[in-house]
C-alpha cells in the first residue's frame, strides 16, 4: 500500500480532488442517520485522524465544541440544530439542505439582503445559504450558487425544485475561477469554504471581478489566531476538515484588501483557541 501524500506534496488538483471527495460524503448527510463532517472528511483509512480537525481546534474553555465548529459537528439532525442556533429559519427548507449544512456562521444574516438583489454563493454546497438568500431577494432578485462537487449540486438542485424556487440556479465551477460575468453581482456570500481553496487570493480577486461597483462581500470562515504546526498543516484530513487550509486572520484580511476591496472588517468572531470562526465584510468601491 503506497504512503498517502501530505498536503505539501500534493498538487492543487490533488487537494481539490480530496476536498471534492470529502464533501461528496457530506452531501449524503441529509438522508443518513449519522455521518459527521469532521469524521467523514476523508476515505476510511483517514477516519481516525480526521476526528481531530477543526472540531478540536474550536473548543471553548470547558472543552466543549463551540458554535464555531465549521463542520456543523455531526449527524443530519444535529447539523440542522446547529444551523438553527446560528439564526437560520429552516421552515420549508428540505432536510437534504439542512442536514448537509457544513458552515461556520450565517453570512446571509450578515449580508442584509434586499429585494431584487443578485447574490452569488461561493461553495454553495447543498444550498442552505442560497435558499435563505432566495427568500430575502424575492421574485425580482436572483441567487447563483457555485460548487465543484457534483453530489452537492445534485442535492441542491433537487431541493430547489422541491421548493419551487424560480429565482435560483446552481452552477458547477471552481471558486478560484467563477463561472459568472464581470460586474453582475450585488452580494457575494460564502460559508466556511474559502479556507478550503488553495489560492485564496484568487478567490477574492474573482469576487471583486464579479461584483458591481458598490457591491459587498460577506463571508463566514475559519481563521487562525496562531500558526499551525507543520504536522497539522500537512494533514489532508485536517485540510478537508476546515483547519489545515486556514490562515492567520491578518493574512486573510490582506488578501481581501489586495484584491481591491475597501472597508474590510471582522464583524464578529466565535470560538476559542487556535482557530476561530470569523464573520467578515468588505465592499467594492462605487467608482
Amino acid at each position: 500500500m503506497s504512503k498517502k501524500k501530505n498536503v505539501q506534496e500534493m498538487t492543487t488538483d490533488e487537494i481539490k480532488h480530496e476536498v471534492r471527495k470529502a464533501y461528496s460524503i457530506v452531501a449524503g448527510r441529509g438522508t443518513q442517520s449519522s455521518s459527521p463532517c469532521c469524521s467523514s472528511s476523508t476515505a476510511s483509512e483517514e477516519s481516525s485522524s480526521s476526528q481531530s480537525s477543526c472540531c478540536d481546534s474550536l473548543r471553548n474553555k470547558s472543552g466543549e465544541a463551540s458554535n464555531a465548529d465549521c463542520c456543523g459537528t455531526s449527524a443530519s439532525p444535529r447539523a440542522a440544530e446547529y444551523a438553527k442556533s446560528m439564526g437560520y429559519d429552516l421552515s420549508e427548507i428540505p432536510n437534504a439542505a439542512s442536514g448537509s449544512f457544513a458552515g461556520c456562521g450565517n453570512p446571509v444574516a450578515l449580508a442584509g439582503l434586499k429585494q431584487g438583489e443578485v447574490v452569488l454563493d461561493l461553495g454553495s454546497g447543498a444550498g442552505l445559504d442560497a435558499f435563505v438568500a432566495a427568500r430575502r431577494v424575492g421574485k425580482t432578485g436572483r441567487v447563483i450558487g457555485v460548487d465543484m462537487t457534483p453530489k452537492m449540486l445534485a442535492s441542491a438542485r433537487r431541493s430547489a425544485a422541491e421548493m419551487g424556487l424560480a429565482n435560483i440556479e446552481f452552477r458547477e465551477g471552481d471558486i478560484e475561477d467563477v463561472p459568472v460575468k464581470d460586474n453582475s453581482i450585488d452580494v457575494v456570500i460564502s460559508n466556511c469554504v474559502i479556507n478550503l481553496a488553495p489560492d485564496k487570493a484568487k478567490v477574492f480577486k474573482e469576487s471583486y471581478r464579479v461584483l458591481r461597483p458598490g457591491g459587498r462581500l460577506m463571508v463566514s470562515d475559519i481563521v487562525l489566531n496562531e500558526e499551525l504546526s507543520e504536522e497539522d498543516r500537512n494533514n489532508i484530513a485536517k485540510y478537508t476538515g476546515c483547519l489545515a487550509g486556514a490562515i492567520l486572520e491578518d493574512k486573510y484580511l490582506n488578501y481581501i484588501r489586495n484584491a481591491g476591496f475597501e472597508k474590510v472588517s471582522v464583524v464578529e468572531k466565535e470560538g476559542w483557541g487556535q482557530a476561530v470562526s470569523a464573520r467578515i465584510e468588505a465592499f467594492k468601491p462605487k467608482v
